[in-house]
């Protein structure tokens, strides 16, 4: 026969009792302990390793005290626009995805991170538990993004992101990566991911000289956001979430959820033949002006010279107006000339 373990005797890590109160994930959590931010009975604890009994022991971070027992989980799956931040304030002013959401009185906070110019799949909550399962590499937890490049991706630039490219955080490599659609002048690529390193994506184009026009993260695992329309959020639970994901409660892989896509992959050696004549090369660098440091000025100096042109266009007709009414009437002078 067992017995119950007493509330006296619980010993937790203190990241993850910080994350079960929802004030952030586990990994942040492990900034704030050493960033001195949290306090255990009034003393400042530093180490990671500390195991605290959240029943007894009083915690607080930033001078506010967990209530474990308090809290409501809240699951919130949301289908990110462009042009807000995933976090829960800017200290540029610029809106944030926690506008967008109305009517949750508990403190959620965004599960990984979407930047300003992308949009997609994002999951909200106050579960530090579950956003750990979602963001730790070791859950392999796949991640599917769509992402529009300008130029054509020929076979050989698509083999060297599948070769995985070097940078200053190390090699960088997709779980797959292919072609889905081709424009005229710019191609979408699909790409997933396990491990979902801060800007990953962004990095691995910047290292084989691709510019990147937009970016979706359309599929984590089973959850996709192919009914929720940009800007939209619904309400979830965290059984339907670990159900989407394929996880137990200990996020372990029990079942496989891969996000299946409609779009078919395309031949690249065919794509050549009808576009090559009319696309750049995608890592043609006269693309980099459209990178993300320099988009807003880019497009400001097109909307400028668009405006310049039409004026221009306007200057020219209303000069061949007057020129034509000119001509007119001096045929009426020479036609009804005035009389002596």
């Amino acid at each position: 026969m067992t017995t119950q373990k007493s509330t006296q005797d619980i010993s937790i890590r203190l990241q993850k009792v910080i994350a079960d109160c929802g004030i952030t994930s586990r990994r942040k959590a492990e900034g704030y302990i050493l960033d001195g931010r949290v306090t255990v009975n009034g003393n400042t604890v530093t180490e990671l390793g500390t195991k605290v009994n959240p029943h007894t022991d009083v915690i607080q971070v930033d001078g506010n005290t967990l209530e474990l027992a308090a809290v409501d989980k809240v699951y919130v799956v949301m289908n990110k626009p462009r042009a807000y931040m995933t976090t829960l304030s800017d200290p540029e002013g610029r809106p944030t995805v926690m506008e967008l959401i109305y009517g949750v009185k508990q403190r959620i906070f965004p599960v990984g991170r979407l930047d300003y110019l992308s949009e997609g799949l994002l999951i909200l909550t106050n579960d530090g538990d579950l956003a750990n399962m979602i963001m730790h590499p070791k859950y392999e937890v796949e991640k599917v993004y769509e992402v529009k490049v300008f130029g054509h991706v020929n076979e050989a630039l698509l083999a060297k992101i599948k070769r995985g490219v070097m940078t200053e955080d190390g090699l960088l490599k997709p779980k797959s990566v292919r072609v889905i659609e081709q424009l005229p002048n710019k191609t979408w690529l699909e790409f997933r991911l396990n491990e979902g390193k801060n800007r990953e994506i962004r990095k691995i184009c910047d290292a084989v000289d691709l510019t990147v026009d937009k970016l979706r993260r359309v599929a984590i695992e089973g959850l996709n956001i192919q009914t929720l329309p940009v800007g939209q959020y619904m309400f979830t639970t965290r059984k339907e979430l670990l159900k989407a994901l394929g996880l137990n409660e200990h996020g372990e892989k029990v079942i496989q959820r891969r996000f299946i896509s409609a779009k078919k992959s395309l031949n690249t050696g065919k794509v050549a033949k009808i576009v090559s004549k009319t696309a750049r090369p995608a890592d043609d660098k006269k693309f980099h002006s459209f990178r993300k440091e320099n988009y807003y000025e880019t497009v400001a100096s097109i909307k400028e010279l668009k405006l310049r042109q039409a004026e221009e266009k306007a200057t020219l007709l209303a000069d061949a107006e007057a020129a034509d009414k000119a001509a007119r009437f001096a045929k009426t002078l020479k036609k009804y000339p005035a009389n002596p």
